[in-house]
């Protein structure tokens, strides 16, 4: 299956519509969500706040909520959440709107807060597995962009089997810090060495997921569902997503990072790939000779 290609604006984790939520509502006639519905840090959003806000005085709808009242009619009002493709209906809405009192939005917040929800396509890139609709940071590190916005993070495949039999310390990580992209964020220990892992967004942590600190080897067997670390608030996710890897260009550089580990390997290893033998599921355990500093600065960039 062919990964798909980047995309302008945000490609959000299995957000299957696009129609802005002021579309939705029938105040507008087209404009297109390239954030992933999340409204808040929206410009349109605002500016359309803003504008309705003004014409207060003459018009009885001041957003998009208002309007929503008008289309649809009482009990059968649907919850925006069906509206937005983020689940399936049927789903009343009973709080006329006012998401702000739902405890239903709320425990869908802490939901995807807490687990994953919907699984992954991958692609075999070189015998690595890659997560399709995922973006990816040249320290081997993903960003997954869930519905309205937030980010889950975690290892690729491809580092995992580097360092099989890492385990996953948070640091300095903690419910409410703030990661930097491109700047140390946690570290992996394998044995009695250690790593420091480069943050690929900016944002603050939401969730760390206890069951990988527990659990070390759900990081290894499903590193991009089960296995996940963090779940970030991104400062202005455009900006945070810009230079990551994502549909075409992360399968290209998987390949080639593949193709550098074959030179380190040697001769041998890279025999048994061009005949398709799957990689080794520790790298360094198998070929400790290559050196953990080499692997580490080589790609996991620190």
């Amino acid at each position: 299956m062919k990964a798909k290609t980047k995309q302008k604006g945000i490609k959000g984790f299995q957000v299957v519509e696009n129609e802005c939520i002021w579309m939705k509502a029938g105040v507008i006639n087209l404009h297109i969500c390239n954030k992933a519905y999340d409204c808040f840090d929206c410009k349109f959003d605002n500016a359309m706040t803003k504008a309705m806000e003004n014409k207060a005085a003459t018009a009885t709808a001041s957003d998009w909520a208002v309007n929503f009242k008008k289309k649809y009619n009482g009990a059968a009002r649907p919850c925006r959440h069906v509206i937005t493709g983020r689940i399936q209906p049927p789903k009343i809405c009973t709080h006329n709107y006012e998401c702000q009192d739902c405890a239903f939005d709320q425990m869908l917040d802490d939901i995807e807060i807490s687990e994953v929800q919907s699984m992954p396509e991958y692609l075999n890139i070189s015998g690595f597995d890659l997560a399709q609709d995922y973006y990816y940071h040249d320290g081997h590190t993903w960003v997954r962009i869930e519905h309205g916005g937030m980010a889950r993070i975690g290892c690729d495949a491809f580092v995992m089997k580097l360092f099989g039999k890492a385990k996953f310390i948070p640091d300095s990580m903690d419910i409410g810090s703030y990661m930097e992209k491109g700047e140390l964020g946690w570290t992996i220990v394998q044995d009695n060495h250690k790593a420091k892992v480069l943050s690929p967004i900016s944002g603050t942590v939401l969730s760390i997921n206890q069951r990988v600190k527990d659990n070390p080897e759900l990081m290894h067997n499903d590193p991009y569902q089960d296995g996940w670390l963090f779940m970030v608030e991104p400062d202005t996710p455009l900006k945070s997503l810009r230079k990551l890897k994502y549909g075409d260009d992360s399968i290209s550089w998987m390949e080639k990072e593949n193709l550098k580990l074959m030179k380190m390997m040697g001769p041998k290893y890279a025999n048994l790939a061009a005949t398709g033998g799957e990689p080794v599921s520790d790298f360094y355990g198998f070929n400790p000779e290559i050196g953990w500093d080499k692997l580490v600065s080589t790609f996991l960039k620190t």
